[in-house]
């Protein structure tokens, strides 16, 4: 599977992808459209081990809702992963059985590596 969840109006998301000038072959989901199903979060969640590890802490309604100050479960983290596209870290990337997750240079980083080594 090659699959890439982002948003289409997230100008960090398009910059990471034309940067990595992915093959054709990769599926392009803009999660804002076309929402995660729970079938795809428990797939990325079986690759990166934790819903929290798929979460943004950097989402506005994080902020908004309080969050930091209260103690979120795994549970909760998938629930508000599939309430609101803007928890989810993005871009994540799936490149077979390997997941990447963020926007972070070391992660697009690793990604182009993988890329490169399927190539």
């Amino acid at each position: 599977m090659k699959k890439v969840y982002y948003l289409k109006t997230c100008n960090t998301c398009l910059r990471i992808l034309k940067e990595l000038n992915l093959p054709s072959d990769f599926e392009l989901q803009d999660i804002k459209n076309e929402e995660i199903t729970v079938k795809q979060l428990e797939h990325m969640k079986a690759l990166a081990g934790s819903y929290e590890v798929l979460f943004s802490k950097r989402a506005k309604l994080y902020k908004e809702m309080d969050l930091k100050n209260q103690e979120l479960s795994e549970r909760d983290y998938k629930q508000y992963i599939l309430q609101h596209y803007t928890f989810l870290s993005r871009p994540v990337i799936i490149i077979d059985n390997e997941i990447f997750i963020g926007n972070s240079k070391k992660t697009v980083e690793a990604t182009r590596k993988t890329l490169q080594l399927k190539a």
